[in-house]
């Protein structure tokens, strides 16, 4: 590995490659995006142009060339490759860095000169024919980049078993959120929430993996508790139609509030936070629950034990009475909601921080850059 001392110093220039994003992976390349602008790296973001407007890697400090790179293989992903092929030419970067499979494929097809790293964020969990094609384009990305990174150990077991040679644990560190700009009561007083009434938050896409299904299902039950709790779910996603039809046909006590800006307020308002996916790596949402002191109920499942430890409630997935049973306990345990607290926010200070996953990904480049180019900045 080049040492720490040499990491700090380099300041060659790195193309992040993503697809279309409207998450986790979106904040993250975001924050990679401006620590690394700050450190001196010279960064160029490749992505939707729709991702750029959500997320404004421009105004971190990168410079943006549009390559649609749809969520799904579209017989358009041949005119990505040749989009990113073009902007890495224009540019002549150092080091490629794709997030994502999609990302990572459009990036091996491009056939960069430069090194190419691929971060694994997400396991394939579909099934037939979209399976096979996902998971054929997990063995060419695992065989094809320099470095593998997975966002945690089962990821990073995954690319190795496939012929990676060489796959590393890259953890994804959740972008500090901003303080809450309004109290407590002013963020519940906006969807109706009187003071002795629970509130239980969830956000994350709208997408079948988060489960979202079980979350209404289990608030549905709590209907005929007093007061019965009031669910938020926060994100937008395919699965927006489903959930909301969903929602009324259960008569549960469930808002969808479409894409927010405002965690830290809904945070503030919360007083349970649920995670129901079937899979995760280091989930941004849990991480900022812990972090802003909300006790966490979230399923055992790929990265979430090793991230919370035992300082959130683990449940197994896709079991709606494991979701009934765990809120219910904890709304009647008030002891026990504020151990979970304290826990969760001692648990998050021992985390990665952006800095550390900047400098990594930095000493990472150094090691495949030592001499970095100096023109095309």
């Amino acid at each position: 590995m080049t040492d720490a001392s040499s990491a700090q110093r380099w300041s060659g220039s790195v193309a992040l490659v993503l697809a279309s994003a409207t998450g986790g992976v979106g904040q993250h390349v975001r924050s990679v995006a401006r620590g690394l602008t700050v450190a001196g790296v010279s960064v160029l973001v490749c992505g939707p142009a729709a991702t750029q407007e959500q997320f404004d890697f421009t105004a971190a400090g990168a410079r943006f060339a549009p390559v649609e790179i749809p969520a799904s293989p579209t017989p358009a992903d041949a005119r990505a490759v040749t989009a990113l092929r073009r902007a890495l030419a224009a540019t002549g970067v150092d080091v490629v860095h794709a997030h994502g499979l999609r990302a990572g494929l459009v990036a091996v097809l491009a056939r960069p000169a430069a090194p190419l790293v691929v971060t694994w964020h997400n396991a394939v969990l579909a099934g037939g024919l979209r399976g096979q094609l996902s998971r054929l384009a997990e063995r060419v990305v695992a065989r094809s980049a320099r470095v593998a990174l997975g966002a945690s150990a089962d990821l990073v077991e995954r690319a190795a078993a496939l012929g990676a040679v060489d796959a590393r644990l890259a953890p994804v560190a959740a972008p500090a959120l901003p303080a809450p700009r309004r109290r407590r009561a002013a963020v519940r007083a906006e969807f109706g929430v009187a003071p002795a009434r629970p509130l239980i938050l969830s956000v994350g896409r709208l997408h079948p993996q988060k489960r979202y299904d079980i979350l209404v299902d289990a608030a549905a039950r709590w209907r005929t508790r007093t007061p019965a709790p009031q669910v938020l779910i926060a994100g937008s996603g395919p699965a927006y139609l489903q959930l909301a039809a969903r929602i009324s046909a259960a008569r549960a006590p469930v808002n969808l509030l479409g894409h927010r800006t405002d965690v830290a307020d809904l945070l503030a308002g919360a007083d349970l936070a649920v995670v129901t996916s079937d899979w995760e790596a280091r989930q941004l949402f849990a991480q900022e629950a812990m972090r802003a002191g909300v006790p966490l109920v979230a399923t055992a499942v790929g990265g979430l034990p090793e991230l919370v430890g035992g300082a959130a409630v683990l449940i197994p997935a896709g079991d709606v009475d494991a979701v009934d049973a765990a809120v219910r306990d904890l709304l009647d345990d008030e002891s026990r909601r504020a151990d979970l607290a304290r826990r969760g926010a001692a648990r998050a200070a021992t985390w990665p921080t952006e800095a550390d996953t900047v400098t990594a990904l930095a000493a990472l480049y150094a090691e495949l850059a030592p001499e970095p180019s100096t023109g095309n900045r």
